[in-house]
């Protein structure tokens, strides 16, 4: 069943005169576009009613922590960290890899692990937290680096910034490479996978399995409804959406577009709406080949979970330091965004 919901566009930020723009860098006859921006090379000052944290490294996913004044952002490339980011200071603080990390691992939960990260190159891409009413909120991180894996950790939400202990990890299976990362309600997590264009979940009793229903959704983000009944699928080659149901028979499975390539999922704090971040060229148009990613437009659109009908809220021409959001979430009043080739998380006022 296909549905497609009326889009509605919310310009938010119109670049002044004068200011530079990335969509009109002049590139050398046969060269390669830059693909991620330089870092520290920009200033970090507001662009018309944009704002930015800035001093990190490809800020790609961002996972609120409940009842807290920080959020937790992930660092994607190389030199990349955990960081913990002020909700109302919009500073940055790096809390893993750092001096002093506590490492205990639950090897009964995570019987896979071999241990702790060895020292080398770190990289943090797509997370999820679970919050829990008693004890330590969980962490789930997709990592690349010195192994492709899923790390886990303990996050103490009452200290301020937050505290992490790595607890443990699953390292991914030869032909995966994960992007996105959700808990599920019964334990273990549900993971995606382009290379084998599917989700996979892994639970500490039965290992990784392909999620049904799951094969050619073009995985990239991945969210959960809050009752744990269905699993949503952001396709970002095909700028489309794919909803499938969790424990069901028959299994039911649902597609939308949504006229951008969507990349993070977000879940709202009550589970009425979901954003979608992601992609068009500079002209606000579908993505061809070859990319010019510094000029990519972020987009973003709000989902009703139940019924799929959308709308656009944001088209955001590229800025110098920020360009092509991953994920879009809200702050308070504010709408937080992240960037997978950038330096900066950008923040402005929620679009209505």
């Amino acid at each position: 069943m296909i549905r497609v919901g009326t889009v509605v566009l919310f310009v938010a930020v119109v670049l002044a005169a004068g200011c530079d723009n990335p969509a009109t860098t002049v590139m050398a006859p046969g060269a390669d576009p830059p693909g991620f921006t330089e870092y520290g090379a920009h200033p970090c000052e507001m662009v018309g009613e944009v704002g930015f944290v800035c001093d990190m490294i490809s800020p790609e996913d961002i996972a609120l922590v409940p009842d807290s004044d920080w959020a937790i952002v992930s660092g994607a490339q190389e030199g990349g960290r955990i960081y913990a980011v002020h909700k109302a200071d919009k500073t940055a603080t790096t809390l893993f890899p750092a001096a002093g990390a506590v490492e205990r691992l639950d090897a009964r939960t995570y019987p896979t692990c071999p241990g702790p990260l060895a020292e080398g190159e770190f990289r943090a891409h797509g997370l999820y937290l679970k919050a829990r009413r008693e004890g330590p909120h969980v962490l789930y991180v997709v990592h690349h680096g010195t192994r492709e894996s899923i790390e886990v950790f303990d996050v103490d939400g009452a200290t301020s910034p937050p505290t992490l202990t790595w607890v443990g990890c699953a390292p991914a299976l030869s032909m995966l490479s994960l992007n996105s990362v959700v808990a599920l309600p019964e334990g273990g997590f549900a993971t995606t996978s382009a290379p084998t264009d599917n989700v996979w979940e892994w639970h500490t009793s039965t290992g990784w399995r392909p999620v049904p229903g799951s094969d050619g959704t073009s995985p990239n983000g991945l969210e959960i409804s809050h009752d744990g009944r269905w699993l949503y699928i952001a396709g970002w080659a095909e700028e489309k959406l794919t909803r499938i149901s969790r424990a069901r028979s028959p299994l039911e499975r649902d597609e939308i577009q949504l006229g951008f390539r969507p990349d993070n999922l977000r879940m709202s704090v009550d589970g009425s709406v979901m954003w979608a971040a992601g992609h068009t060229d500079r002209d606000g148009n579908s993505i061809t080949l070859p990319r010019t990613p510094l000029s990519e437009t972020s987009n973003v659109a709000a989902i009703d979970p139940e019924t799929l009908e959308f709308r656009r809220i944001l088209e955001q021409p590229a800025i110098n330091g920020f360009v092509s959001s991953t994920t879009a979430i809200q702050v308070g009043d504010e709408l937080w965004l992240g960037s997978y080739r950038g330096d900066r998380m950008a923040y402005l006022t929620m679009p209505e």
